[in-house]
């Protein structure tokens, strides 16, 4: 298993578009990815309605999790996506 902690920085939070974003990167990995809340709150990273239950916002401390083959692979492709605000300004 390994796991990265990040922090939520675009102005919306993790609305549509970076839901999807994420569970497309998550799904182009073999490894089960896990995305977890600082409540502890937990979605499959594949799927983009659970993770849209979530509802994290701006400033939310996230913890990804990956396990199986390309874990750390995808935990870091994720990790960078949400540190890149998800493309938005």
């Amino acid at each position: 298993m390994y796991t990265q902690t990040v922090t939520i920085q675009n102005k919306q939070g993790f609305h549509v578009r970076p839901a999807q974003l994420f569970a497309d990167k998550a799904g182009e990995s073999g490894a089960v990815v896990k995305l977890r809340t600082e409540d502890g709150k937990e979605a499959d990273g594949k799927s983009m309605l659970e993770l849209m239950t979530l509802g994290i916002e701006e400033g939310a401390v996230i913890t990804i999790e990956g396990s199986g083959d390309g874990e750390q692979e995808v935990v870091e492709a994720l990790a960078a996506l949400v540190e890149s605000k998800f493309g938005e300004a």
